[in-house]
């Protein structure tokens, strides 16, 4: 697992965020050092006050870079002024918090605790569906931790998400280290079942997000899986499929078990299902064997199916996986390689996030944000912000329609109509 080093800079929700993240990366088996140095990612958790400070921050994040083999910058600063740290050459991802954990996982399984009950935090229900995998990537060690699929029956999942439900939940987030392969242990695909059940079968106004799917799972149930997304509201219109390279040597070498052309024919049965939906996906930069023509065909493939949510990540050794083994690729070539890929995701997603500014859009407050403001999703999954929410009587849990004012990239701005 990783070896991570945090920083904290500002106020205490910044320090409140940390503790969520580091939460998040201890359940997954990483742990932490002090020596940013001895670490294979680094995260910054900025402030963004005065202008000194935006300065002792800039200086801090190239300080890390040098140090650490992979840096993610988050925070106040990253959030606001994120645009800063590129025009400035720093070297790093700049993601929301709740995008830190994810980014750490080197494209391996979410691990979760060691149970599978469901939690509510706030209006967000976490339903865990499942344990476990199919796949054996060469790369991740979370197959040791969790073994194979194990997969409790539809009904036993939907009473969990009813009870989420009626304990307040108006967000359920389906989880597992891969949601796409659920019933397979029992001779039975039956994601796109559980989905359709929890949103026939269950009364009240909430939301549905499916977590990470990978693309062979997806693949044989991809036209039952699209149907159901077509069909009802409650679901998110967001799949979220990691195809980590646009290469099939190296998905061979990385024992992926899809091929790129399969996961092309998911992203084509979701978009002749759907008129407007976000695809998610993730990217590993660096895998031993990735040649320069490797790389360029992974970004061939991002910039042909345009997702709009993108994880990058350069590759770093497991112990006790195979590629650990493996002879690894330079540093520098990594970062390059990394650096290419970062600025094309966001070209692509500004682009996605541009396109919206002056649409109406119906969403879900899902959470607060920082200071005054709220964070929405809508029907896409797509974050948007409204800004002086106790001026508007906003608040979690709420359902409202909004016109997208503007962007920053990687989410939009909005006020309710």
């Amino acid at each position: 697992m990783a070896r991570y080093h945090i920083e904290t800079y500002g106020c205490t929700s910044n320090r409140g965020e940390s503790r969520q993240i580091e939460s998040a990366l201890r359940d997954a088996g990483h742990y932490r050092v002090e020596d940013a140095g001895a670490a294979d990612v680094a995260i910054l958790n900025t402030c963004t006050v005065v202008e000194k400070t935006e300065r002792n921050m800039l200086r801090r994040a190239k300080e890390l870079e040098s140090e650490t083999a992979d840096l993610i910058v988050t925070g106040c600063m990253a959030l606001a002024q994120g645009e800063t740290f590129r025009s400035e050459n720093v070297d790093a991802q700049v993601l929301h918090w709740d995008d830190v954990p994810q980014a750490v996982t080197n494209g391996e399984c979410p691990t979760p605790g060691p149970g599978v009950e469901p939690v509510l935090d706030g209006v967000v229900g976490i339903l865990p569906i499942a344990r476990g995998c199919m796949s054996d990537c060469s790369y991740c060690i979370t197959k040791q931790a969790t073994g194979k699929i194990d997969s409790p029956p539809v009904e036993e999942n939907v009473e969990k998400a009813r009870a989420l439900v009626h304990a307040g939940a108006k967000e359920i987030r389906i989880t597992g280290q891969d949601t796409g392969v659920y019933g397979w242990d029992t001779g039975e695909r039956k994601l796109h079942t559980l989905l359709d059940r929890i949103c026939t079968d269950i009364d009240g106004d909430f939301r549905v997000r499916v977590g990470m799917a990978n693309p062979k799972g997806v693949h044989g149930i991809r036209d039952e899986l699209a149907a159901v997304f077509a069909e009802h509201d409650e679901l998110y219109d967001f799949l979220h499929a990691p195809v980590q390279s646009g290469s099939n040597d190296v998905l061979g070498d990385m024992r992926r078990q899809h091929q790129v052309s399969e996961y092309l024919e998911v992203v084509e049965a979701f978009d002749d299902a759907l008129d407007y939906w976000t695809l998610s996906t993730d990217f590993i930069v660096g895998f031993p064997t990735e040649t320069e023509a490797d790389h360029e065909q992974s970004v061939a493939l991002l910039r042909e199916t345009r997702p709009e949510k993108i994880n990058v990540t350069r590759f770093s050794k497991r112990p006790g996986t195979d590629a650990a083994d493996m002879k690894g690729l330079g540093g520098q070539v990594k970062k390059d390689r990394s650096k290419e890929l970062s600025e094309l995701k966001m070209t692509v997603v500004g682009e996605a996030y541009e396109s919206m500014v002056g649409d109406e859009r119906h969403v879900l407050v899902v959470e607060e944000g920082t200071g005054d403001s709220v964070k929405c999703r809508d029907s896409a999954y797509r974050q948007l912000i409204v800004r002086n929410a106790s001026d508007h009587g906003v608040e979690p849990g709420d359902f409202l329609d909004v016109e997208v004012t503007g962007h920053n990239t990687v989410y939009a701005f909005a006020d309710p109509v």
